[in-house]
């Protein structure tokens, strides 16, 4: 919390000259692809800026951080709520990404089932197959990841307690710790998203998830259940910048970096 109020203070107080810069930040998954639309942008809106904010503030920070006109668009995993509304924003959905089973590389496992993952959780699989220690990276109670977890099924739900509640528990605390904290833990095991992956070129393996791989082929068709909604939250009348940059994310040349990089693209409704 001090970190993103740090940030949050240092962007309003910092200031550009004689360029037109629009600033995002926001949820941690998304800052890689964004960062590929950015310089795509650049490229083709001479005398343009934009700026990707590192590291993650975070839904809830990236949605604050608009709300005070310290950046332009926020990214978040959720549309915004009532009272946020009241403060005159408006969101849209523009993409949604496979959200992954992770590893390291070196673990000798390609799959895993819905009730091998909630026995990992619960405590009652200790090991991979060649009898490596699974080291289970959570994520806090209440974040984003969390309760996509839990919706997996009520045993999920009732697993991911039962390991939130077990003393000396890895946690991660934003994306960006947790792809981090997977590529360096030997038997480490969490869940991360296709899109970071991808985008940020995280060595990590990608597990099929009840015999299906993750992609924007098995996602588009609903073979692969798993999903992270991704939002653009901005003020309900956006500057001319903002606008001309969600334009580009949803022309054909930010489609395709958003598929390039582990994105199924979404027209988008915006909300409200």
């Amino acid at each position: 919390m001090l970190l993103c109020t740090f940030i949050l203070i240092f962007l309003l107080h910092s200031t550009v000259l004689a360029e037109e810069v629009l600033k995002i930040g926001g949820t941690g998954t998304a800052l890689g692809s964004m960062q590929l639309l950015a310089k795509a942008f650049e490229k083709s809106h001479p005398g343009m800026k934009v700026r990707v904010i590192l590291p993650s503030l975070g839904t809830s920070g990236g949605i604050k951080a608009i709300s005070k006109d310290i950046i332009g668009i926020a990214l978040s995993t959720r549309l915004v709520k009532d009272d946020e509304q009241n403060l005159g924003l408006s969101s849209m959905e523009y993409a949604k990404t496979p959200f992954i089973l992770a590893t390291p590389k070196a673990v000798n496992i390609s799959s895993l089932s819905s009730d091998e993952i909630v026995k990992i959780y619960r405590g009652e699989t200790v090991a991979w197959p060649n009898g490596e220690r699974i080291r289970l990276i959570l994520r806090p109670a209440t974040d984003t990841d969390t309760l996509l977890i839990k919706k997996i099924s009520p045993e999920m739900s009732n697993a991911v307690d039962r390991a939130l509640s077990r003393q000396g528990m890895l946690i991660a605390i934003t994306d960006q710790d947790c792809a981090d904290m997977i590529e360096k833990t030997p038997g480490g095991f969490s869940f991360s998203t296709l899109t970071q992956v991808l985008s940020e070129k995280r060595q990590l393996k990608i597990i099929s998830f009840n015999g299906v791989t993750p992609s924007i082929k098995t996602l588009a068709d609903g073979s692969y259940p798993l999903s992270k909604s991704l939002i653009m939250v901005t003020k309900k009348e956006p500057s001319s910048l903002v606008r001309k940059f969600i334009d580009f994310v949803r022309s054909k040349e930010g489609v395709e970096i958003l598929e390039e990089t582990g994105n199924l693209s979404i027209l988008g409704k915006t909300n409200p």
